[in-house]
């Protein structure tokens, strides 16, 4: 089976310094895959270049075998739906009106909601929990409640795969599984970066672990949560061990009671690296 999407040899660079290395990475039909890794290893700029939102990088995406360069914008919404970590401002509009805005890559510039229309917004707010919302102002909502309309958007939108950038960053511990639990039942393909690496392990059912814009690893949970891969990458001394709720495997990290001088200056100086990263993406 072709995958749905494939990378190869992906170069990214801004002004001399490589943002992402020679990415390879293929994603299949009906994946949960979830991207991890520090502060400014290329996560968000790597899904930038999936949605074409990056011009000057070089290697080839192709998603359904056709480089993405040759298609047009609203094509590339017909087929990728995107819920950022911090959404666009919201102003004045109903759930229903956000919902919508999911119709508008598949309508003319003056074409109308029909029935079929409205049912696919109904159901879809039937699936995220939100049918009692229809009215509702966007902004009068939760954030885990503004995320679930978003994730609504996307399914009236018909896309073959979702991207998710952080989309747990700003919720409490409830809405995050919430969400998370959401989109993995969705069964749609899904490519999601991940801050809490024991989220990406119960939710996704493959991780890719970056780490200053290389593929460090890309495999199935229990593989890629190493405990030696992740204090080398992540500079903590790491411990794993299962859940015994779930089965899934959980990691810890924790300071070296020997810490010294010279490694917190050598952390310090990593963070100043990373923020430049950051500022790219």
């Amino acid at each position: 089976m072709s995958a749905l999407l494939c990378i190869k040899q992906l170069l990214w660079k801004v002004n001399g310094k490589t943002i992402l290395n020679n990415i390879d990475l293929s994603v299949n039909k009906g994946e949960v895959v979830g991207i991890i890794g520090p502060n400014g290893a290329g996560k968000t700029s790597l899904l930038r270049c999936i949605l074409n939102q990056q011009k000057e990088f070089s290697g080839t995406i192709n998603f359904k075998g056709k480089d993405i360069n040759h298609y047009s914008a609203k094509q590339l919404a017909q087929h990728f739906a995107v819920v950022a970590q911090k959404a666009t401002p919201i102003f004045a509009l109903s759930v229903f009106d956000v919902v919508s805005m999911g119709l508008l890559p598949h309508k003319t510039l003056f074409s109308f909601n029909n029935s079929q229309d409205l049912h696919q917004i109904t159901l879809a707010l039937e699936k995220v929990g939100l049918t009692n919302e229809l009215h509702s102002q966007y902004n009068h909502l939760s954030g885990g409640e503004q995320q679930r309309v978003l994730i609504a958007r996307a399914l009236v939108q018909k896309a073959e795969i979702l991207i998710l950038d952080e989309p747990t960053n700003h919720l409490d511990v409830y809405y995050q599984h919430q969400i998370l639990k959401l989109v993995k039942d969705l069964n749609i393909t899904v490519i999601m970066t991940v801050h809490d690496l024991n989220l990406a392990a119960q939710y996704c059912q493959r991780l890719v672990l970056l780490n200053k814009g290389k593929i460090i690893a890309d495999d199935i949970t229990e593989r890629v949560l190493n405990p030696e891969i992740l204090t080398e990458v992540f500079r903590l001394p790491c411990q794993r061990e299962q859940d015994p709720i779930t089965n899934v495997a959980r990691v810890y990290f924790h300071l070296a009671n020997n810490i010294t001088t010279s490694d917190n200056k050598q952390l310090n100086t990593s963070k100043d690296e990373q923020t430049a990263v950051i500022s790219h993406e």
